[in-house]
Protein backbone atom coordinates (compact mmCIF):
# COMPACT_ATOMS: atom_id res chain seq x y z
CA UNK A 1 0.00 0.00 0.00
CA UNK A 2 1.94 3.09 -0.98
CA UNK A 3 2.10 5.82 1.82
CA UNK A 4 0.37 8.83 2.59
CA UNK A 5 1.30 11.46 0.62
CA UNK A 6 2.81 13.62 3.73
CA UNK A 7 4.37 10.33 5.20
CA UNK A 8 6.10 9.37 1.75
CA UNK A 9 7.62 12.95 1.62
CA UNK A 10 8.80 12.72 5.15
CA UNK A 11 10.48 9.17 4.37
CA UNK A 12 12.20 10.77 1.74
CA UNK A 13 13.90 13.36 3.48
CA UNK A 14 14.57 10.99 6.27
CA UNK A 15 16.49 8.84 3.48
CA UNK A 16 18.28 12.22 1.67
CA UNK A 17 19.70 12.82 5.49
CA UNK A 18 20.88 8.92 5.28
CA UNK A 19 22.72 9.25 1.99
CA UNK A 20 24.69 12.72 2.88
CA UNK A 21 24.25 16.41 1.66
CA UNK A 22 24.13 16.37 -1.90
CA UNK A 23 24.86 12.55 -2.47
CA UNK A 24 22.23 11.26 -5.11
CA UNK A 25 20.63 8.44 -4.99
CA UNK A 26 21.64 4.70 -5.93
CA UNK A 27 18.47 3.62 -8.22
CA UNK A 28 17.87 0.26 -6.88
CA UNK A 29 17.73 -2.69 -9.60
CA UNK A 30 16.65 -5.94 -10.03
CA UNK A 31 19.82 -7.36 -9.35
CA UNK A 32 20.56 -5.88 -5.85
CA UNK A 33 16.86 -6.24 -4.93
CA UNK A 34 17.59 -10.72 -5.83
CA UNK A 35 20.22 -10.29 -2.92
CA UNK A 36 17.90 -8.34 -0.68
CA UNK A 37 15.14 -10.53 -0.86
CA UNK A 38 17.65 -13.50 -0.59
CA UNK A 39 18.72 -12.00 3.16
CA UNK A 40 15.45 -10.19 4.30
CA UNK A 41 16.89 -10.29 7.76
CA UNK A 42 19.56 -7.82 6.82
CA UNK A 43 18.88 -4.29 8.24
CA UNK A 44 21.65 -3.14 7.15
CA UNK A 45 21.54 -3.96 3.44
CA UNK A 46 17.52 -3.22 3.19
CA UNK A 47 18.11 0.51 4.73
CA UNK A 48 21.29 1.19 2.72
CA UNK A 49 19.70 0.12 -0.29
CA UNK A 50 16.38 1.74 0.64
CA UNK A 51 17.92 5.04 1.56
CA UNK A 52 19.70 4.54 -2.59
CA UNK A 53 23.41 4.64 -0.53
CA UNK A 54 26.19 3.27 -2.79
CA UNK A 55 27.31 0.78 -1.14
CA UNK A 56 30.74 0.07 -3.40
CA UNK A 57 31.84 3.44 -2.89
CA UNK A 58 30.80 3.34 1.00
CA UNK A 59 33.20 -0.35 1.57
CA UNK A 60 36.13 1.42 -0.15
CA UNK A 61 35.25 4.11 2.06
CA UNK A 62 35.57 1.86 5.46
CA UNK A 63 38.79 -0.24 3.83
CA UNK A 64 37.35 -3.38 2.30
CA UNK A 65 36.41 -2.06 -1.10
CA UNK A 66 34.28 -4.69 -2.89
CA UNK A 67 35.43 -6.82 -6.40
CA UNK A 68 32.04 -6.19 -7.72
CA UNK A 69 31.65 -5.01 -11.89
CA UNK A 70 32.00 -6.16 -14.89
CA UNK A 71 34.73 -5.18 -17.04
CA UNK A 72 35.10 -2.29 -19.23
CA UNK A 73 35.22 -5.25 -22.30
CA UNK A 74 32.19 -6.80 -21.07
CA UNK A 75 29.79 -4.21 -20.54
CA UNK A 76 31.07 -3.39 -24.46
CA UNK A 77 30.71 -6.93 -25.53
CA UNK A 78 27.03 -7.14 -23.88
CA UNK A 79 25.53 -3.81 -24.96
CA UNK A 80 26.64 -4.71 -28.82
CA UNK A 81 25.16 -8.34 -28.40
CA UNK A 82 21.60 -6.05 -26.81
CA UNK A 83 21.71 -3.98 -29.96
CA UNK A 84 21.90 -6.66 -32.70
CA UNK A 85 19.19 -8.53 -30.58
CA UNK A 86 16.65 -5.65 -30.77
CA UNK A 87 17.98 -4.42 -34.28
CA UNK A 88 15.16 -4.10 -37.00
CA UNK A 89 12.90 -2.68 -35.19
CA UNK A 90 13.01 -6.00 -32.55
CA UNK A 91 12.38 -8.66 -35.49
CA UNK A 92 14.56 -11.36 -34.40
CA UNK A 93 13.69 -10.86 -31.13
CA UNK A 94 10.16 -11.26 -31.67
CA UNK A 95 11.12 -14.35 -33.57
CA UNK A 96 12.19 -15.84 -31.05
CA UNK A 97 9.22 -14.84 -28.36
CA UNK A 98 7.08 -16.38 -30.74
CA UNK A 99 9.12 -19.96 -31.65
CA UNK A 100 9.53 -20.34 -27.49
CA UNK A 101 6.66 -18.81 -25.85
CA UNK A 102 3.22 -18.50 -28.47
CA UNK A 103 3.78 -20.78 -31.55
CA UNK A 104 0.15 -20.67 -31.75
CA UNK A 105 0.26 -16.21 -32.02
CA UNK A 106 0.63 -15.30 -35.85
CA UNK A 107 4.15 -14.52 -37.27
CA UNK A 108 5.29 -10.99 -35.96
CA UNK A 109 4.97 -8.67 -38.49
CA UNK A 110 6.66 -4.85 -37.70
CA UNK A 111 5.78 -4.50 -34.33
CA UNK A 112 4.81 -1.50 -32.21
CA UNK A 113 7.92 0.00 -30.45
CA UNK A 114 6.43 3.16 -28.16
CA UNK A 115 8.63 5.90 -27.05
CA UNK A 116 8.88 5.67 -23.55
CA UNK A 117 11.30 8.35 -22.91
CA UNK A 118 10.14 10.73 -20.12
CA UNK A 119 11.44 12.91 -17.42
CA UNK A 120 12.69 11.26 -14.31
CA UNK A 121 12.02 7.48 -13.04
CA UNK A 122 8.80 8.40 -11.58
CA UNK A 123 7.59 9.66 -15.64
CA UNK A 124 9.25 7.03 -17.32
CA UNK A 125 7.36 4.58 -14.97
CA UNK A 126 3.94 6.09 -16.29
CA UNK A 127 4.98 6.63 -19.85
CA UNK A 128 5.64 3.02 -19.62
CA UNK A 129 2.12 2.14 -17.30
CA UNK A 130 0.19 3.94 -20.76
CA UNK A 131 2.47 2.52 -23.32
CA UNK A 132 1.57 -1.18 -21.35
CA UNK A 133 -2.45 -0.37 -21.39
CA UNK A 134 -2.74 0.60 -24.65
CA UNK A 135 -0.47 -2.21 -26.26
CA UNK A 136 -3.13 -4.41 -24.25
CA UNK A 137 -5.99 -2.81 -25.75
CA UNK A 138 -4.43 -3.05 -29.37
CA UNK A 139 -5.33 -7.26 -29.54
CA UNK A 140 -3.87 -8.62 -32.40
CA UNK A 141 -0.30 -7.00 -32.59
CA UNK A 142 3.47 -7.59 -31.20
CA UNK A 143 4.39 -4.57 -29.12
CA UNK A 144 8.15 -4.30 -27.77
CA UNK A 145 8.70 -2.51 -24.87
CA UNK A 146 12.40 -1.69 -25.24
CA UNK A 147 13.94 -0.87 -21.29
CA UNK A 148 11.00 0.05 -19.76
CA UNK A 149 10.65 1.36 -16.06
CA UNK A 150 8.68 -0.24 -13.10
CA UNK A 151 7.85 0.29 -9.88
CA UNK A 152 7.79 -2.51 -7.58
CA UNK A 153 7.26 -1.10 -3.15
CA UNK A 154 10.09 -2.43 -1.26
CA UNK A 155 9.40 -2.22 2.55
CA UNK A 156 7.44 0.94 1.92
CA UNK A 157 9.85 2.51 -0.22
CA UNK A 158 9.29 2.51 -4.33
CA UNK A 159 12.07 1.12 -6.14
CA UNK A 160 12.47 1.53 -10.07
CA UNK A 161 13.10 -1.37 -11.85
CA UNK A 162 14.82 -1.63 -15.84
CA UNK A 163 13.98 -4.83 -17.69
CA UNK A 164 15.58 -5.64 -21.30
CA UNK A 165 12.47 -6.07 -23.12
CA UNK A 166 8.72 -6.17 -22.31
CA UNK A 167 6.97 -7.64 -25.08
CA UNK A 168 3.60 -8.04 -25.41
CA UNK A 169 1.68 -10.58 -27.09
CA UNK A 170 -1.30 -10.78 -29.79
CA UNK A 171 -3.24 -11.84 -26.92
CA UNK A 172 -2.48 -8.99 -24.34
CA UNK A 173 -0.51 -11.05 -22.30
CA UNK A 174 2.97 -9.78 -21.23
CA UNK A 175 6.72 -11.56 -21.23
CA UNK A 176 9.79 -10.67 -19.49
CA UNK A 177 13.06 -10.91 -21.81
CA UNK A 178 16.12 -11.17 -20.32
CA UNK A 179 19.23 -10.46 -22.04
CA UNK A 180 22.70 -11.75 -21.07
CA UNK A 181 26.28 -12.17 -22.82
CA UNK A 182 27.05 -15.73 -21.26
CA UNK A 183 27.06 -18.39 -23.80
CA UNK A 184 24.16 -20.74 -24.57
CA UNK A 185 25.91 -23.77 -25.93
CA UNK A 186 24.52 -27.01 -27.18
CA UNK A 187 20.91 -25.27 -26.08
CA UNK A 188 22.45 -25.12 -22.56
CA UNK A 189 23.94 -22.71 -20.55
CA UNK A 190 25.86 -22.27 -17.10
CA UNK A 191 23.44 -23.03 -14.61
CA UNK A 192 24.37 -20.74 -11.87
CA UNK A 193 24.10 -17.86 -14.36
CA UNK A 194 20.91 -19.18 -15.33
CA UNK A 195 19.37 -19.23 -12.11
CA UNK A 196 20.95 -15.38 -11.40
CA UNK A 197 18.92 -14.60 -14.49
CA UNK A 198 15.56 -15.68 -13.59
CA UNK A 199 15.88 -14.65 -9.81
CA UNK A 200 15.92 -11.17 -11.84
CA UNK A 201 13.54 -11.82 -14.08
CA UNK A 202 11.31 -13.26 -11.19
CA UNK A 203 11.29 -8.79 -9.96
CA UNK A 204 10.51 -7.84 -12.86
CA UNK A 205 7.49 -10.31 -13.27
CA UNK A 206 6.42 -8.93 -9.84
CA UNK A 207 6.62 -5.37 -10.56
CA UNK A 208 4.56 -6.07 -13.81
CA UNK A 209 2.06 -8.28 -11.74
CA UNK A 210 1.66 -5.39 -9.57
CA UNK A 211 1.03 -2.81 -12.75
CA UNK A 212 -1.24 -5.34 -14.20
CA UNK A 213 -3.53 -5.61 -11.36
CA UNK A 214 -4.63 -1.99 -11.94
CA UNK A 215 -5.97 -2.39 -15.09
CA UNK A 216 -9.16 -3.67 -15.77
CA UNK A 217 -9.53 -6.22 -17.04
CA UNK A 218 -6.24 -7.21 -15.85
CA UNK A 219 -3.81 -8.88 -18.65
CA UNK A 220 -1.58 -12.31 -17.72
CA UNK A 221 1.60 -11.54 -16.75
CA UNK A 222 3.54 -14.68 -18.28
CA UNK A 223 5.75 -17.15 -15.19
CA UNK A 224 7.84 -17.79 -18.45
CA UNK A 225 10.43 -15.46 -19.05
CA UNK A 226 12.39 -15.55 -22.36
CA UNK A 227 16.39 -15.87 -22.05
CA UNK A 228 18.56 -14.42 -24.68
CA UNK A 229 22.18 -15.46 -25.13
CA UNK A 230 25.13 -15.80 -27.86
CA UNK A 231 24.58 -19.46 -29.59
CA UNK A 232 27.61 -20.97 -29.09
CA UNK A 233 31.11 -19.49 -29.55
CA UNK A 234 29.09 -16.91 -32.03
CA UNK A 235 27.35 -13.58 -31.63
CA UNK A 236 24.35 -14.97 -33.15
CA UNK A 237 21.50 -15.23 -30.64
CA UNK A 238 19.51 -17.78 -29.54
CA UNK A 239 16.79 -18.07 -26.71
CA UNK A 240 15.16 -20.53 -23.90
CA UNK A 241 12.31 -20.06 -22.04
CA UNK A 242 12.88 -20.08 -18.04
CA UNK A 243 9.94 -20.81 -16.01
CA UNK A 244 10.57 -18.36 -13.06
CA UNK A 245 7.31 -19.24 -10.76
CA UNK A 246 9.73 -20.92 -7.84
CA UNK A 247 11.70 -17.77 -7.74
CA UNK A 248 8.41 -15.49 -7.82
CA UNK A 249 6.94 -17.15 -5.19
CA UNK A 250 10.27 -17.45 -3.11
CA UNK A 251 11.07 -13.41 -3.71
CA UNK A 252 7.88 -12.10 -3.24
CA UNK A 253 8.02 -14.11 0.02
CA UNK A 254 10.93 -12.51 1.18
CA UNK A 255 10.42 -9.33 0.38
CA UNK A 256 7.55 -9.34 2.44
CA UNK A 257 9.39 -10.64 5.19
CA UNK A 258 11.29 -7.26 5.13
CA UNK A 259 11.43 -4.45 7.78
CA UNK A 260 9.61 -1.51 6.67
CA UNK A 261 12.32 0.85 6.20
CA UNK A 262 10.90 3.66 7.86
CA UNK A 263 10.89 1.52 11.00
CA UNK A 264 14.73 1.09 10.76
CA UNK A 265 15.02 4.40 10.09
CA UNK A 266 13.77 5.54 12.79
CA UNK A 267 15.60 3.63 15.11
CA UNK A 268 18.85 5.20 14.16
CA UNK A 269 20.19 7.32 16.11
CA UNK A 270 19.90 11.43 15.33
CA UNK A 271 22.37 12.00 12.55
CA UNK A 272 23.12 9.28 11.29
CA UNK A 273 25.23 9.47 7.82
CA UNK A 274 26.81 6.91 5.82
CA UNK A 275 28.30 9.76 3.32
CA UNK A 276 31.39 8.28 2.00
CA UNK A 277 33.30 11.94 2.85
CA UNK A 278 32.89 10.89 6.70
CA UNK A 279 35.67 10.76 8.27
CA UNK A 280 36.39 6.47 8.61
CA UNK A 281 35.28 6.69 12.00
CA UNK A 282 32.21 8.56 12.01
CA UNK A 283 31.13 5.95 8.91
CA UNK A 284 32.71 3.12 10.81
CA UNK A 285 30.32 4.00 13.60
CA UNK A 286 26.92 5.12 11.75
CA UNK A 287 26.98 1.49 9.58
CA UNK A 288 27.65 -0.39 12.34
CA UNK A 289 24.50 0.77 14.43
CA UNK A 290 22.42 -0.75 12.02
CA UNK A 291 22.65 -4.94 12.79
CA UNK A 292 23.89 -7.31 10.20
CA UNK A 293 23.18 -10.78 9.25
CA UNK A 294 25.86 -11.95 7.68
CA UNK A 295 26.50 -15.18 5.48
CA UNK A 296 28.88 -16.38 3.32
CA UNK A 297 26.63 -16.42 0.39
CA UNK A 298 27.11 -12.53 1.19
CA UNK A 299 30.14 -12.12 -0.52
CA UNK A 300 29.00 -12.85 -4.15
CA UNK A 301 25.90 -10.60 -3.60
CA UNK A 302 26.66 -7.65 -1.20
CA UNK A 303 29.23 -4.82 -1.54
CA UNK A 304 29.89 -4.95 2.01
CA UNK A 305 30.55 -8.60 2.78
CA UNK A 306 34.27 -8.26 3.15
CA UNK A 307 33.65 -5.72 6.07
CA UNK A 308 30.83 -7.49 7.56
CA UNK A 309 32.53 -10.71 7.16
CA UNK A 310 35.58 -9.33 9.52
CA UNK A 311 33.23 -7.95 12.24
CA UNK A 312 31.76 -11.56 11.81
CA UNK A 313 34.83 -12.81 12.59
CA UNK A 314 36.34 -10.65 15.30
CA UNK A 315 33.03 -11.28 17.12
CA UNK A 316 32.92 -14.91 16.83
CA UNK A 317 29.69 -14.60 15.15
CA UNK A 318 28.22 -18.44 13.79
CA UNK A 319 26.86 -16.82 11.14
CA UNK A 320 30.15 -16.71 9.14
CA UNK A 321 29.91 -20.31 9.34
CA UNK A 322 26.78 -20.44 7.00
CA UNK A 323 23.21 -20.20 7.70
CA UNK A 324 22.68 -23.93 7.81
CA UNK A 325 25.21 -24.43 10.38
CA UNK A 326 23.44 -21.03 12.28
CA UNK A 327 20.35 -22.78 11.80
CA UNK A 328 21.39 -26.14 13.27
CA UNK A 329 23.28 -24.27 16.31
CA UNK A 330 19.65 -23.12 17.79
CA UNK A 331 20.42 -20.66 20.62
CA UNK A 332 24.52 -20.34 20.78
CA UNK A 333 25.23 -17.54 18.50
CA UNK A 334 29.30 -17.40 18.98
CA UNK A 335 31.90 -19.86 18.61
CA UNK A 336 33.44 -19.70 22.07
CA UNK A 337 29.73 -20.59 22.92
CA UNK A 338 29.46 -24.17 20.46
CA UNK A 339 32.90 -25.03 21.82
CA UNK A 340 31.99 -24.40 25.91
CA UNK A 341 28.83 -25.89 25.14
CA UNK A 342 30.72 -29.20 23.02
CA UNK A 343 33.25 -29.41 26.51
CA UNK A 344 30.38 -29.56 28.62
CA UNK A 345 31.54 -26.32 30.44
CA UNK A 346 28.12 -24.67 29.38
CA UNK A 347 24.68 -24.73 27.84
CA UNK A 348 21.78 -27.29 28.73
CA UNK A 349 22.03 -31.33 28.17
CA UNK A 350 18.42 -31.23 27.36
CA UNK A 351 19.04 -28.85 24.19
CA UNK A 352 19.28 -31.09 21.55
CA UNK A 353 21.60 -28.54 19.96
CA UNK A 354 23.97 -29.42 23.16
CA UNK A 355 23.45 -32.72 22.98
CA UNK A 356 24.49 -33.43 19.50
CA UNK A 357 28.06 -31.41 19.76
CA UNK A 358 28.74 -33.32 23.08
CA UNK A 359 28.17 -36.47 21.08
CA UNK A 360 30.13 -35.24 18.09
CA UNK A 361 33.33 -34.15 20.44
CA UNK A 362 33.38 -37.25 22.25
CA UNK A 363 33.07 -39.17 18.77
CA UNK A 364 36.03 -36.79 17.36
CA UNK A 365 38.22 -37.81 20.57
CA UNK A 366 37.59 -41.36 20.03
CA UNK A 367 38.75 -40.82 17.01
CA UNK A 368 41.37 -39.36 17.04
CA UNK A 369 43.13 -41.51 20.42
CA UNK A 370 42.24 -44.05 17.90
CA UNK A 371 44.54 -42.64 15.33
CA UNK A 372 46.98 -41.42 18.01
CA UNK A 373 47.31 -45.35 19.09
CA UNK A 374 47.79 -46.07 15.44
CA UNK A 375 50.82 -43.79 15.10
CA UNK A 376 52.25 -45.12 18.32
CA UNK A 377 52.48 -48.98 17.22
Amino acid sequence: MPLPRTRGTALRHRLAELRGPDVPAKALDARALAALAANPGCKRRAILDGAGVNKAALAGALGSPSAFGQSQFALTRGNAFEAKVKADGGAELLRLVREKLDRSAEPPAPARVPELTATGPEGRTARTALALREATEALGEWTLLDHPMLALDVAGSPAFLEPDAVVVHPDGSWTVVEIKSFPMLDGSADPAKVGAAARQAAVYVLALEELAARLEPAPRVRHRILLVCPKDFSNLPTASAVDVRKQRAVTARQLDRLTRIEDIADALPAGTCFSPELPAADLTAAVESVPATYAPECLSACELAFHCRARSLASGAVTSLGRSVRAELGGLTTVEDVLSASRGESGDPDDPAVAALRRAARLRAEALGDQVVAACR
